[in-house]
């Protein structure tokens, strides 16, 4: 059998900055407090970080990144072996998978992943800016014609991911008699959850009839539906797992990992629209390693809007196809003492648009047993899985503790 490269790497420190809406931070200083503490973490010095690893880099509309490699790289005064970042990569967690490559193939030993964001101040600054501005957008404000697939969007008023997530939540309730009382599930478990972590954007109590009587955002999202823009940063350690073992803490390995894109990359010519490129992502994680779903103790999936963690659940196997509704019908299945515990940090719907990072940062957490009040403890969690994207864009990691 051809050796499985990312168990060469392992997680070996986690670093999280302040997080909150509209904190009016600089957003280099909160990206350096999560570096800097995840490298404490590790039981590192910054003269020991070799690599260094982000998504999406200093791009993207305003306060969609909060800082660079460049940045990051000279504020720390790193002396590097190994660097990327971009925006062209199998979503948020991709940067993780390169540096797992990086270190099993000896281009670095210590490699700091970061993600920053500070949305919501930037958006008190300068006015909400869509994702449109990042796809070549432009639009009447900007001056410029739209090109790309925007053109085809933007004349429609589609300017956002949450009217073209949107069209795959239809698709998924036409096909197979998903509800919104099933899909408001997603919520209401991030929101039960976020009330154990003091660093959730929204802590109070979510009934049912608050989620289906919210405004409509674009159907069948409604607010609740839709993810928490805030300021923040996560940082994560990835390590060669020959060395990991010497550090402060228990390493925690890398099992495999999914990045696969085996359809169109493209939001809307997609050839299951009732999927997206979590699909392929899922599918490769599972061809690389002998675990099972039925081996996972916790679950941290991307939901930037509700639907995809429907569809996450589906494409790693934790339910068939088409039958993500009545899986979390209920909630009690994906509870922390269910048979699932996803999301226990309260995703990005309750804990804040983290990005893929907060996902990973919390399956580390869980595997570590530091959960506190949400800590899942039904049982000693060994296996976890973090998920992240959308779209065309999705990628994964399946985590056991060391």
């Amino acid at each position: 059998m051809t050796e499985i490269l990312e168990r060469r790497a392992a997680i070996t420190g986690i670093g999280q900055s302040q997080v909150g809406r509209r904190l009016f931070r600089d957003p280099l200083e909160l990206t350096l407090d999560a570096c800097l503490a995840a490298i404490a973490d590790a039981g590192l010095e910054p003269a020991q970080i070799d690599g260094l690893a982000t998504y999406p880099g200093a791009t993207g509309p305003a306060g969609f990144s909060g800082a660079g490699i460049t940045e990051v790289h000279d504020a720390l005064r790193l002396e590097l072996s190994w660097y990327e970042g971009g925006m062209e990569s199998p979503g948020q967690l991709g940067s993780v998978i390169n540096a797992c490559m990086a270190v099993a193939c000896g281009l670095a030993t210590h490699v700091l992943c970061f993600r920053s964001v500070w949305e919501a101040t930037a958006a008190a600054k300068t006015g909400a800016i869509g994702v449109a501005a990042a796809a070549g957008g432009g639009g009447r404000a900007g001056g410029v014609r739209a090109s790309g697939a925007m053109q085809w969007s933007l004349p429609f008023r589609a300017f956002s991911a949450a009217n073209w997530i949107a069209l795959y939540a239809q698709r998924h309730f036409h096909e197979y008699g998903t509800t919104k009382e099933q899909l408001g599930q997603i919520a209401l478990n991030a929101r039960r959850n976020a009330a154990g972590n003091p660093s959730a954007v929204y802590r109070d109590p979510l009934s049912l009839e608050d989620y289906l009587e919210a405004r409509v955002i674009s159907t069948p999202f409604g607010l609740y539906d839709c993810d928490a823009p805030c300021d923040g940063a996560t940082a994560v350690i990835v390590s060669r797992a020959e060395v990991a073992g010497d550090l402060r803490r228990p390493p925690i390995r890398v099992e495999a990992v999914g990045s696969a894109l085996r359809g169109r990359p493209s939001w809307d010519q997609f050839d299951d629209m009732t999927t997206m490129a979590l699909r392929d992502a899922g599918a490769m994680l599972w061809e690389r390693t002998d675990l099972r779903p039925a081996d996972v103790d916790v679950a941290e999936l991307y939901d930037g809007f509700s639907f995809i963690t429907l569809a996450w659940l589906e494409a790693l196997g934790f339910c068939g196809k088409g039958e993500s509704g009545p899986f979390v019908e209920g909630g009690a299945r994906i509870a922390r003492d269910g048979e699932l515990p996803l999301n226990t940090q309260g995703g990005q719907l309750s804990g804040g648009r983290l990005h893929g990072y907060g996902f990973l940062h919390e399956a580390c957490v869980q595997l570590w047993a530091e959960g506190g009040e949400r800590q899942v403890t039904a049982r000693e969690p060994q296996v976890a899985v973090a998920a992240a994207g959308g779209g065309p864009l999705a990628s994964c990691l399946l985590l056991t503790r060391g």
